[in-house]
Order: structure tokens, then C-alpha cells, then sequence
């Protein structure tokens, strides 16, 4: 199974930010789409293109040319809103409800789908939440915290497209690390798509780096990504 994302382009009036920008993400492997380019050479972060991106491949905003599909055994798939689990940087949840009362919630409107129930609480405790916290509404949660449940309505959903937008952002050593044992866990059954600027966590948990530079999305293979060298390979090719 692989996400292919043939020749994307999209401009906002005057600003061309894919310019068709080509690359296919295989299950089995975290693809890192790694957007330091543009960022390091303007200083702006906001530039490098990569909600547009990600916007594209999730859906949720149309692009101006190219396509975007899953394929499997040879057989493309357009893809649906049921295949996909975005993770956002800053994470958007219901805040007038409990942390109990949102997971119970999500438990129910995805009991279809899960194979492995679970209670409430043994869900919470896979992303290392206590469980007074569960009786806490969601308004009074730490940055980090949201974060961690957003990661866990992927654990429940599992979507086999995974958009994650810098996942661990916030998180305390003991949950990041938690957090990057159960993505390894996870992408044997995903695609896994993972932006972050920490080129470290990239190495750490990423079996291929892709940049966007330019509008363009390009793989890093000269050297491997665990490599001595790696970290100034990158530096040299976001330079050019």
C-alpha cells in the first residue's frame, strides 16, 4: 500500500507554494517531509508550504493541478475522509467536555472500526495520561497534554494515512518517548507522514527524509539517514 502525491500544485493569487511537488509514501516507513528549506533561507517558517501540503493530501483544500491517490495491488483509490488521521500542531478539541467524556465519546462514534476494545482508562494510559485527568475538562489541559489526545483518537481510529504535523511538540522527555515507541509500533499498518524541524527526532524515528524546497518534495539518498554525515548533507542541499 502507498500514498502517491503525483505533481501537486497550488498558489494562493500571486504566491506559488507546490509547485508540482511528486512523491509516493509507502506503509512500513515514517516518510518525513522535513520543511527547513524555505524556512532557513527566509526565516519564516509559514512559507515553507507545508500545511498546503498536507491540506492537499488530507482533502481539505483543493489543489490547482496534479492528483493525489492510494494504490494497492496495482489498483488505484481516491482517497476518502475515513482513511486519514491528521494530527495538528496545535491540537483542536472539544473543550467544554472531560477528557473521560471526549475518549468515551470517540470510543462510540468509531465502535465500528476498533478490533481491540479497550476501557477508557487502559486508552489513556497507552499515551501516559493519569487518571485524574480524566475528570479534568479538556480547556484546563497542558498544550502537551492535548497533544497526547489527539495521538490517541489515531491510536483508536487507525486511519492507514497518518499526517503528523510536529506530533511531540510540548511533551515532556518521559511522553515523547512514549510516543515515538508507539509510532514505531504503529507504521507496519500505516503510512506515516511525520513534519517536524527537529532533524534529531527526524533521524530518531524516520526510515526515509523528504524536503519540500521550492514547491518541490524530494528524497534524501545519498547518504543514510542514521549516517555521521547526514545532518550536514541536509544542511548543504537546503543551501543550494
Amino acid at each position: 500500500m502507498r500514498l502517491v502525491v503525483d505533481a501537486i500544485g497550488k498558489s494562493f493569487e500571486e504566491k506559488q507554494v507546490l509547485n508540482g511537488a511528486s512523491f509516493q509514501f509507502e506503509k512500513g516507513t515514517i516518510g518525513n517531509t522535513n520543511f527547513m528549506a524555505i524556512a532557513a533561507n527566509s526565516g519564516n517558517k509559514a512559507g515553507a508550504g507545508k500545511t498546503t501540503l498536507f491540506n492537499c493530501v488530507s482533502q481539505e483544500i483543493e489543489y490547482d493541478e496534479g492528483t493525489v491517490y492510494m494504490e494497492e495491488n496495482g489498483e488505484k483509490k481516491d482517497i476518502s475522509y475515513d482513511m486519514m488521521g491528521y494530527a495538528f500542531s496545535t491540537p483542536v478539541l472539544p473543550e467544554f467536555l472531560t477528557g473521560y467524556e471526549f475518549i468515551k465519546f470517540f470510543l462510540d462514534i468509531n465502535r465500528d472500526r476498533i478490533k481491540d476494545p479497550r476501557t477508557v482508562e487502559e486508552y489513556a494510559q497507552m499515551v501516559g495520561m493519569e487518571l485524574p485527568d480524566l475528570d479534568r475538562l479538556l480547556k484546563g489541559y497542558s498544550h502537551g497534554m492535548k497533544n497526547k489526545m489527539q495521538m490517541l483518537c489515531l491510536l483508536i481510529s487507525k486511519p492507514p494515512i497518518l499526517l503528523l504535523d510536529e506530533p511531540l511538540t510540548s511533551l515532556d522527555v518521559v511522553a515523547a518517548h512514549e510516543m515515538k515507541e508507539l509510532l514505531l509500533e504503529m507504521k507496519k499498518d500505516h503510512i506515516i507522514i511525520l513534519s517536524t524541524h527537529i532533524l534529531q527526532l527526524a533521524q530518531d524515528l524516520c526510515d526515509e527524509i523528504v524536503l519540500l524546497h521550492q514547491g518541490k518534495l524530494a528524497g534524501v539518498e545519498d547518504l543514510d539517514c542514521h549516517d555521521k554525515g547526514f545532518e550536514e548533507h541536509v544542511m548543504e542541499l537546503l543551501s543550494q
